[in-house]
């Protein structure tokens, strides 16, 4: 009486049906794990959460957009220098633009103008409390205070220049510190796309303002 044949576990159709089995499994489940990691980030239609980068971004550089226009409209109506006004006109143009785009993302997202978390939040570790350009804490980084802006609502002339230039270099500064930090934390095209332009074109503007600055008597 023969011997039946030995049969290789590893190439018998039942063992390749099981390992065939356990890769769809694995697929699968690999699948199941990036939709339910997709869901916690970014939602089930693919936008971002509440609590996300993108909407803490889209809300707080709206609020620190909104002072950038509110103190170039007023050292357009105390200033003498065209170059001041021009400059002033430019960035609050710019600003209302980009506010009204991230205002537009939130909507589309679903999402409140404002949020369940404190301001700044989704900068998380990078946030170590902002300062004012005189050196006074902040809600955001570069922000002017209260007293800021009374002194340039209060100057005139060239004292409007200076204090406009200063406090708006030092608000582009802390734009381009939030700017860069939701570049690091984001990849989606509009976000990414949007903060690159601003922190191109602000710091672009803090050479030019820095120049101006340098320059008044």
């Amino acid at each position: 009486m023969t011997d039946a044949p030995h049969e290789d576990p590893t190439t018998s159709p039942r063992s390749r049906g099981e390992v065939v089995g356990l890769s769809v499994l694995a697929v699968v489940g690999s699948l199941l794990a990036g939709l339910v990691l997709g869901w916690a980030l970014f939602g089930r239609d693919g936008f971002p959460l509440d609590g996300s980068a993108e909407a803490g971004f889209a809300r707080d550089m709206q609020t620190h957009h909104g002072q950038a226009v509110e103190m170039s409209l007023l050292v357009n109506d105390r200033s003498t220098d065209p170059t001041v006004r021009i400059m002033a006109k430019d960035i609050a143009t710019s600003q209302q633009n980009q506010s009204g785009q991230m205002f537009a993302w939130l909507q589309l997202w679903g999402l409140s103008p404002t949020g369940s978390q404190p301001a700044m939040a989704w900068m998380e570790g990078d946030h170590h409390g902002a300062t004012s350009a005189s050196g006074d804490a902040v809600a955001m980084p570069g922000m002017a205070t209260a007293e800021d802006i009374a002194n340039l609502t209060a100057a005139r002339g060239v004292d409007a220049d200076r204090i406009f230039l200063s406090l708006m270099i030092e608000h582009h500064r802390g734009g381009v510190e939030m700017a860069d930090a939701v570049l690091a934390r984001s990849d989606r095209a509009e976000v990414v796309t949007l903060a690159r332009s601003m922190k191109l074109a602000q710091s672009s503007e803090i050479t030019t303002m820095q120049q101006m600055l340098d320059a008044k008597p």
